[in-house]
């Protein structure tokens, strides 16, 4: 149970001095016990440094709120709404986005490194290395550990990240598109909005204390990375290097309290003030995008995706992690041809599908939860395309193919029994060599929902559509007036018959036409049939 401060407290200071985990600060004039922080000095002291500190006893066990929380009126103006569709909105896309994106997503995953100071480095090279990208992680560094081991700074950063923090990294670069200077202009945040963006106002089993301690230390998460980026000449982009410098700046947490009778504070909202980095001079930058110096980098974030990732977050982190980076992969173009183990290295890691390969428990162990993430990703909406030469049918998760079962009993009956009959059924294990097969395995493609869509993406394929619709409207009208023209036209057999009738020769009627017996000898024969101008010659001569 944490502690809190009433009304009784001379601000004398003693209990900052004390207090060995950083949870007491100075909020609008008042000292504060942040709940979320203070651990009741567990593993320092056998009670509460704050509660021996102070002489008047105004440190005390906080007592959960009780009754709902009323609104408040923000006194500090936030930016405004997000998603004013409903579904989605613009956000900044560019590389370093993506990057710091697989960063707080994939953690241990990535190949780290440690610099001269200690501090982990994840390096993205640009442009088959002509130029790179180099993120850190600053205030994740445990001095019990060595400065210098690599695998426990990195254990402690994936201990210390949530995976829920790209759902705020992905927001504030939603943001950040909507302002003329990004790298010169702030942007507000609230509480409430956050939670209506997250879906957490519909979790009714959470408190509004656990809410905002959830929502502040995913806000905190995405600022803790600094980016430092080398950048060759691109087109009529010249060349440019940006020393390190934060992603995103968090510039201020204002913390909105209640008093109780007591005189104890409790927090009952949060407004985040941030400005984006120096980044989104180069990468967000329409003015000179237009003028040909600079990127005007975005693309449009679903926000199913954002409740998707809060929801599987904990079950499925490999769902997770490729609905993170489809994200941006689909921005190139939904015809983009993946590798299986593209995939598996983006939701599991290098180490963990290196390992598969040499350990058969491991290897099923991996299979398994590949196809059942997949699975996640294809009940999401994102349904892959399978490439028929690489990918066939035998190695296919069983889900895709259980999809193939009819609706109607009946039928679903008559499924199984031919299915019973085959030598290769559904439900049979996976060949030999299955692990083999998918190293060369590709997805064509994924089908992607309509809030994934970009806008000219969709009015493209909504053209395409309708052309196709005219061109087919087109061929059907005109498969009818042929339709109506055959109806009328003559057989080769009404042909010989009606010349019989009138008792006239092939040879009569060919000069009647004016064409060879042979040709009239082939139309009666059925060897071709005469055209529309020929057939009224025909029935001129033949007196119709």
């Amino acid at each position: 149970m944490a502690y809190k401060i009433s009304g009784d407290c001379v601000a004398c200071s003693s209990c900052i001095a004390v207090c060995p985990t950083g949870a007491i600060s100075i909020q609008q004039g008042n000292y504060w016990i942040d709940p979320a922080i203070c651990n009741n000095c567990e593993g320092y002291a056998p009670e509460p440094l704050c509660v021996s500190a102070c002489n008047i006893g105004a440190s005390m066990p906080l007592q959960p709120k009780k009754g709902r929380v009323k609104a408040i009126e923000n006194p500090f103006t936030v930016s405004p709404s997000l998603f004013t569709n409903g579904v989605s909105t613009p956000f900044s896309s560019a590389i370093a986005i993506w990057e710091a994106c697989n960063l707080l997503a994939q953690r241990q995953s990535l190949p780290w490194s440690l610099d001269d100071s200690g501090t982990l480095v994840y390096e993205r090279s640009v442009s088959q290395g002509k130029g790179k990208i180099a993120l850190r992680l600053n205030n994740i560094i445990n001095f019990s550990y060595p400065r210098s081991h690599l695998e426990s700074q990195t254990i402690l950063a994936s201990n210390t990240l949530d995976i829920r923090s790209t759902c705020l990294h992905l927001l504030y670069a939603a943001y950040a598109t909507t302002l003329e200077k990004p790298w010169e202009q702030e942007f507000s945040i609230s509480d409430s909005q956050i939670e209506e963006y997250l879906g957490l106002d519909k979790r009714k089993d959470l408190s509004k204390s656990t809410k905002l301690n959830l929502i502040k230390t995913l806000a905190i998460q995405p600022c803790w990375i600094t980016a430092q980026i080398d950048w060759p000449k691109q087109g009529k982009v010249e060349s440019f290097s940006l020393p390190e410098s934060p992603l995103w700046s968090l510039l201020e947490i204002v913390h909105h309290f209640h008093e109780d009778e007591e005189g104890c504070k409790h927090l009952i909202g949060l407004t985040f003030r941030l400005k984006a980095g120096d980044w989104s001079q180069y990468f967000l930058n329409k003015k000179e995008c237009h003028a040909g110096r600079a990127f005007y980098q975005y693309s449009h974030l679903p926000k199913s995706l954002l409740g998707a990732i809060m929801s599987i977050w904990q079950q499925h982190e490999g769902a997770a992690r490729m609905l993170l980076w489809l994200l941006f992969k689909t921005r190139m173009g939904d015809q983009q041809r993946i590798m299986v183990m593209t995939l598996m290295r983006v939701a599991y890691g290098e180490d963990r599908v290196n390992q598969a390969i040499s350990q058969r428990e491991e290897r099923k162990r991996l299979l398994r939860m590949f196809e059942s993430d997949l699975e996640v990703v294809n009940r999401y909406g994102l349904k892959p395309i399978f490439d028929p030469v690489s990918y066939p049918t035998e190695i296919q998760p069983l889900w895709s193919k259980l999809a193939d079962i009819p609706d109607d009993a009946e039928a679903a009956l008559d499924f199984w029994i031919n299915d019973g009959s085959c030598n290769l059924r559904l439900t049979d294990v996976g060949p030999r060599g299955k692990w083999q097969m998918l190293t060369n395995a590709r997805i064509l493609s994924f089908e992607l929902l309509a809030d994934w869509e970009q806008p000219a993406e969709l009015s493209r394929k909504k053209r395409k559509f309708e052309r196709s619709q005219n061109q087919s409207t087109k061929q059907r009208s005109s498969s009818k007036k042929v339709q109506t023209a055959n109806q009328s036209l003559l057989s080769g057999e009404q042909i010989a018959t009606l010349r019989k009738n009138l008792q006239i020769s092939q040879r009569t009627l060919a000069e009647k036409i004016g064409k060879s017996q042979s040709w009239i000898r082939d139309v009666e024969n059925g060897r071709f049939q005469a055209k529309q101008s020929e057939q009224q010659l025909i029935r001129q001569a033949l007196g119709l």
